[in-house]
């Protein structure tokens, strides 16, 4: 397990991921377009998925071609099976397979969504996403799952009210994920849990403001420091090039207000 209290704004190394292929959940905007964009300036061919922004996705797909890599913007549904299967097709027939998935789409916050809705994305839509990627992830390659610190430590650290659903809808994801890890070294598979504190400018920053007014402000206080978006994103890119951490675990930020288990 690594902690880390500094981003960088070139997180990997220019022409590192040349040749590769990467695939962000979520990359239309916020945390996942930002580590898109690190992962192509690192070279990478870059797959964009989005569920309902595919205007930013396009955008964005333009900025990342002027960068000189290949981009693919594919709508998916994540919480579909035969959504996320066509998404996969169309990447093995753009670029044949996959070297690194980033888990970063998550939700369950939103308002008007079934009850469940939480834990079918947080949970059962990453290892789906993941069984679907696998046919096209070879040896080498890299799975990292983005998560919370007040998801990674909700079973011995409380949070908010508002957030508990989706921290613990996460941690059952993360868990769920964890179980594969014996099977992923086996084919020569690595995987990384990112995790971090709240970030600044996030929707569920914007949604737990909302809900709880003042508390972002008072975590900004207990931590000393909170991240923005592209400081944590490099933290998530660099995740899919550094060394895999023991523990499978990538810690950003102060921890010092987490009980560890």
């Amino acid at each position: 397990m690594t902690e880390s209290t500094n981003a960088t704004s070139t997180p990997i190394p220019a022409g590192s991921l040349s040749g590769r292929t990467a695939l962000v959940t979520g990359s239309s905007r916020g945390i996942g377009a930002d580590t898109a964009r690190y992962l192509a300036e690192a070279g990478a061919n870059v797959v964009i998925n989005y569920r309902n922004k595919a205007p930013r996705a396009e955008k964005l797909a333009g900025e990342l071609r002027d960068l000189g890599v290949q981009t693919l913007v594919v709508g998916a549904d994540l919480t579909d099976p035969a959504s996320v299967q066509e998404m996969f097709d169309q990447v093995k027939d753009a670029f044949g397979g996959l070297d690194i998935l980033v888990l970063n789409a998550s939700g369950g916050m939103e308002s008007g969504m079934a009850e469940d809705y939480a834990l079918k994305l947080n949970r059962d839509a990453q290892v789906n996403v993941l069984e679907a990627a696998l046919p096209l992830l070879g040896e080498g390659s890299r799975v990292v799952f983005v998560t919370s610190h007040q998801a990674h430590f909700i079973r011995t650290t409380p949070t908010m009210p508002e957030y508990e659903p989706v921290a613990l809808s996460k941690r059952a994801g993360e868990d769920a994920l964890r179980e594969r890890i014996p099977g992923l070294s086996e084919i020569g598979v690595e995987f990384v849990v990112v995790s971090g504190d709240m970030i600044e400018g996030t929707i569920t920053a914007t949604l737990l403001e909302r809900a709880n007014p003042g508390a972002i402000a008072a975590r900004r206080e207990d931590a000393g420091k909170l991240y923005n978006v592209s400081e944590f994103a490099a933290e998530v890119a660099a995740a899919a090039f550094d060394p895999v951490p023991a523990g499978n675990t990538r810690l950003i930020g102060d921890v010092s207000s987490f009980v560890a288990e």
